[in-house]
């Protein structure tokens, strides 16, 4: 895209977070992020089981059918945090709890 007031060069991903913040879909957007890195990350054995994925104030709530994996879960936490965020690039989320 161009910029009209300077004949340069705009990049799309820069059009993409001034659009977002503008008209206040950030936290939209990262909501979709989040379900995505979910998915991404914790990969199909654990996605057949995830029944919900919610995203609200810093806090991921994760709904399972498999209370054996929940427990499994429960005790890699901290790691799964990390590796969403990592994977996220940014600090979204803070806590994660299991259903």
């Amino acid at each position: 895209m161009r910029n009209n007031k300077k004949d340069e060069w705009v990049n799309m991903s820069e059009v993409l977070k001034d659009f977002k913040s503008q008209n206040k879909l950030k936290k939209g957007f990262e909501k979709v992020d989040i379900e995505q890195a979910w998915q991404e990350v914790m990969g199909p054995g654990v996605i057949n089981y995830t029944t919900q994925v919610k995203f609200t104030a810093g806090t991921l709530f994760i709904s399972l059918s498999s209370s054996v994996l929940r427990e499994e879960l429960m005790y890699g936490r901290t790691k799964i945090i990390n590796n969403l965020n990592e994977h996220l690039g940014r600090e979204l989320v803070q806590k994660l709890v299991l259903r």
